[in-house]
């Protein structure tokens, strides 16, 4: 596999305080296909406007999405732009997952195990960009009425590739171009091309590990639709929160907190998860706390989680905050 080159890339003028990855099922309505949980989506996108703001003030703010909405019959604003001040932003990338968009379209034809030359597949794998993709204008256009600059960036129109289901090219001069010019990108677990087997779905937990291997951000927080992980599934009576996961230099982890806890989890995924779920997401994070990256899971649109974007939760976990820290054990 060709490594892509850092030294390559365009600097960041300063730098990357966190990359967010929103949780699918934190911001659909999982069992319903294509329906997006605007409750959550919107605590989410005004949360994320708290933490970038630099300042300890509450700006107004005004609206960037003018486009007309279904339903709506006005556009939106541009008269409050005359006086408005351009705000400090901290710097930040969000990644989204598909939830009950794309996942149905992909597993319902098999887009992951690839066969580009199949009818079903190359048809499933247009379906579901077109779902994934639909999914990622109206998270731009959340956080664009909470006044955040955002762009989306699909993967698959960025040139990014897998062989054999891991990333084989990845060009993220647009991500760092987009930063540099004060946008906030929002990229997506997409299907794209693999060089071996036609085609796959890269998961967004897998490109935020890249990114965070190539732009060091401060810390990852992981927002879900659960306060963390568990030693079982959460929804068992008897399920217990892993507050605090250590991982090492091998990529063996051990659980900190609670003490005393057996390392093994029992973990499930969703029939048509095609991404691996809960799976993915503790490998990727443990991946990420292995190069001294601070990575937190926490419930979306709680105030755990706002604690978490703004970069409170730091050294020893408050007794108060609920979530899972995941640290390099160095």
């Amino acid at each position: 596999m060709e490594e892509e080159n850092p030294n390559k890339l365009p600097a960041l003028n300063s730098p990357l305080r966190c990359i967010v990855k929103l949780g699918g099922a934190a911001i659909t309505c999982k069992h319903e296909i294509e329906k997006i949980d605007e409750e959550n989506l919107g605590a989410v996108s005004s949360h994320l406007r708290q933490a970038m703001v630099m300042s300890n003030s509450s700006p107004k703010v005004v609206g960037m999405d003018w486009s007309k909405r279904p339903g709506s019959s006005e556009m939106s604003t541009i008269d409050d732009f005359g006086d408005h001040t351009t705000l400090n932003w901290s710097n930040l990338i969000v990644v989204h997952g598909a939830g009950s968009f794309g996942h149905f379209q992909a597993s319902r034809s098999g887009v992951h195990r690839g066969g580009l030359h199949l009818p079903l597949v190359k048809a499933g794998f247009v379906a579901t960009r077109i779902s994934v993709t639909s999914l990622n204008l109206e998270i731009v256009r959340a956080l664009a009425r909470e006044g955040i600059p955002s762009v989306g960036m699909s993967p698959f129109a960025c040139g990014w590739s897998t062989r054999e289901r891991n990333i084989a090219s990845a060009d993220i001069s647009q991500v760092t171009e987009a930063i540099n010019s004060g946008f906030v990108p929002v990229l997506h677990g997409d299907a794209v091309l693999d060089n071996l087997q036609g085609c796959t779905i890269l998961s967004g937990d897998v490109i935020i590990r890249h990114l965070a291997e190539i732009l060091v951000p401060e810390y990852v927080v992981f927002l879900t639709d659960v306060f963390g992980v568990y030693d079982r599934p959460p929804t068992d009576p008897n399920a217990v929160l892993l507050r605090e996961i250590a991982v090492d230099e091998d990529g063996s982890w051990s659980i900190v907190k609670p003490q005393h806890m057996k390392k093994q989890v029992e973990i499930t995924v969703a029939a048509h998860d095609t991404t691996g779920g809960m799976v993915t997401k503790i490998s990727e994070a443990a991946a990420i706390a292995k190069l001294g990256i601070n990575v937190y899971i926490v419930k979306a649109g709680t105030n755990h989680s706002l604690r978490a974007l703004k970069g409170e939760v730091k050294g020893e976990i408050p007794d108060d905050w609920l979530g899972t820290f995941i640290r390099s054990s160095k």
